[in-house]
This record gives C-alpha cells, sequence and structure tokens, in this order.
C-alpha cells in the first residue's frame, strides 16, 4: 500500500511538472528552434534549459511536501511533551545553530523498520530532516546524534539546491547536444544522398532518443561522482557538530547492521538489501560502483579517521 502511494504521488508530481513545462514551452514558442535555414541555437539552448532547470526546480521545490506525504512524515511539534520527540528536535535544532542556520528545519518521524534519515527541502531556510522509527530503535543515542549531525550539514552546505541545479544542468547539456548531434548527422546524410532528405521524422526520433541516453549516462556518472563527494563533506559536518566520535560510531553501527543482514540474506539466498540510512547500499566495486549516491562505510570511516 505505502509502495503504491508513492508511486502515485511519483506520477503526479511527473504530471505537474510535464504539464507546467510543456504550457510554457508553448506558450512562449520556444519548440520550433529548427528553421529552414537550419537550427535556431539561441531557441534550442532555452528550450533544453526550460526543460532541463525547470524539471529539476520544481522537483526541488515540491520535495519538502513529497517527503511528508510519500513517506508519511509526522511533523513532531516543537513544544512537544512526549520527552523522546522534545530530545530529538532539541538536538537538531542544536547542530541547526552550530550550523548557522538562521531558520530551523522541521523535524519528523515515520514509520518504516529501515533504518533511515534524511534531509530534503527546497533552501536551508525551509528545510526537513525526518527519521525512521527503526533508526531511533537500532541505533544508540551516540549513533544517532552522528546520523543527526551528517542530515543538518547536508542542509548547512546547501547539497538539495546544488544537486538539483546540477542535474538541471545535466539534463539541458544532455538535450541540447543529442540535438545537435542529431541535425549534424541529418545534414551529413542529406548532402550525400541525391533525394536530399535526410533524417525522416521518425529516424530523428529515434537518434535523438539513442544521444540522450547514452549522455544521460555519461551525465549520471558525473553527478554520482558529485554526490559522493557531498557526503564525504557531510560526514565532516556531522563530526563538527556532533564529534567525530559520534560520526564515527553512526557509520560503524550502520556498517554493523549491513554486515549482519547481508550475512542473513546469504545465507536465505535472497539479494542483499540496500540500507536506506544516508542512503548506504552494499554496492560492491565495478562498474555499478560508478552510479553510487554515497561512498562505502568504509570509505567514509576511514575518512574521517584521518582526518579528512
Amino acid at each position: 500500500m505505502a509502495m503504491l502511494k508513492r508511486m502515485s504521488l511519483f506520477l503526479l508530481l511527473n504530471f505537474v511538472v510535464m504539464g507546467t513545462l510543456m504550457a510554457i514551452v508553448h506558450f512562449f514558442g520556444l519548440g520550433n528552434y529548427t528553421t529552414a535555414y537550419g537550427m535556431d541555437y539561441t531557441k534550442l539552448a532555452i528550450f533544453c534549459l526550460v526543460w532541463g532547470m525547470g524539471g529539476a526546480m520544481i522537483s526541488l521545490m515540491l520535495s519538502k511536501w513529497m517527503a511528508k506525504m510519500s513517506m508519511g512524515v509526522q511533523i513532531i511539534d516543537p513544544n512537544t511533551r512526549n520527552p523522546d520527540e522534545r530530545a530529538l528536535v532539541e538536538l537538531v535544532h542544536r547542530y541547526s545553530r552550530q550550523a548557522g542556520l538562521s531558520k530551523m528545519p522541521e523535524v519528523g518521524i515515520y514509520d518504516s523498520p529501515e533504518v533511515n534519515a534524511f534531509a530534503t527541502g527546497p533552501t536551508r531556510n525551509n528545510s526537513l530532516v525526518a527519521v525512521s522509527t527503526g533508526l531511533l530503535r537500532r541505533l544508540d543515542q551516540r549513533s544517532v546524534e552522528g546520523v543527526i549531525g551528517h542530515e543538518v550539514a547536508h542542509i548547512a552546505n546547501g547539497d538539495m539546491v546544488t544537486m538539483a541545479l546540477l542535474q538541471g544542468v545535466v539534463n539541458a547539456f544532455v538535450m541540447a547536444a543529442a540535438r545537435v548531434i542529431a541535425m549534424v548527422i541529418s545534414n551529413a546524410l542529406k548532402s550525400n544522398d541525391d533525394r536530399g532528405q535526410g533524417l525522416g521524422p521518425l529516424a530523428h526520433f529515434a537518434v535523438v532518443f539513442v544521444l540522450e541516453m547514452v549522455f544521460m549516462i555519461i551525465g549520471s556518472m558525473i553527478l554520482m561522482w558529485f554526490s559522493r563527494q557531498r557526503e564525504f563533506r557531510a560526514d565532516k559536518g556531522g563530526a563538527q557538530y556532533a564529534g567525530r566520535d559520534a560520526m564515527i560510531s553512526a557509520l560503524a553501527s550502520l556498517q554493523r547492521l549491513q554486515d549482519v543482514n547481508y550475512e542473513v540474506a546469504s545465507q536465505e539466498g535472497q539479494a542483499q538489501p540496500a540500507f536506506a540510512s544516508m542512503k548506504i547500499s552494499a554496492t560492491k566495486p565495478g562498474f555499478a560502483a560508478l552510479f553510487r549516491t554515497h561512498p562505502t562505510l568504509e570509505e567514509r570511516i576511514l575518512r574521517l579517521q584521518r582526518g579528512m
């Protein structure tokens, strides 16, 4: 049921984004970037930026609302009388003040057995830190402090905005490069064809589609590399707010849980589950590692131990 709800909200978000961008493109006539004399590169650039950056920015603006709806996050009243909830809010707010945030993030809890925590929101001053019940049950207080410090560091570093902007730039580049190269191919075929037809509409669409897929794979590698660097930086921030020992303790605890789950899954012949906390995954080195959003736990612990 929860998965169905998330999928429905995801489809709704995409419908809103696509509808909004199509309306903008149609209203300003940005889709007509080809002329009888070739390609209008200014219009093409604007078209690709609207689609690339627009989608990323709309998703960013709706990110906090989407997280609340899809994950069922219950926002904690800062004045709650529940001692455990109040302690969590005070912990987030304490680290937020240390990080220099002028407005405190909302703090929420959602019901899930996963060991998970995340930060989201469109700006530093409009953010959310959410923690799963599984994390609160399975990690000790010191490790929880490290996880919270890491998530607050993401907000303080502006990682949500940075990654959205980078995603938008990559999207725009992929769209523009695919269309320019498809036009070059079409023109080359025209010059070598007595009929001067070049690529037909369907062939042109197919070439653009294939090129976009290839460039998106390359762009994803760049995005994931950048994401891994931001994780190292968030670990460093978490160590600054919660203490290096607490940050290392959090990662070490997650590593122990990961090892236990891996052993159980192997014995039962199941696939190794991903660890959701700070989006940790047990992905092994290799080509797939290029698409990891997070470094391995071993790398992160080693960097903290070295003070990097």
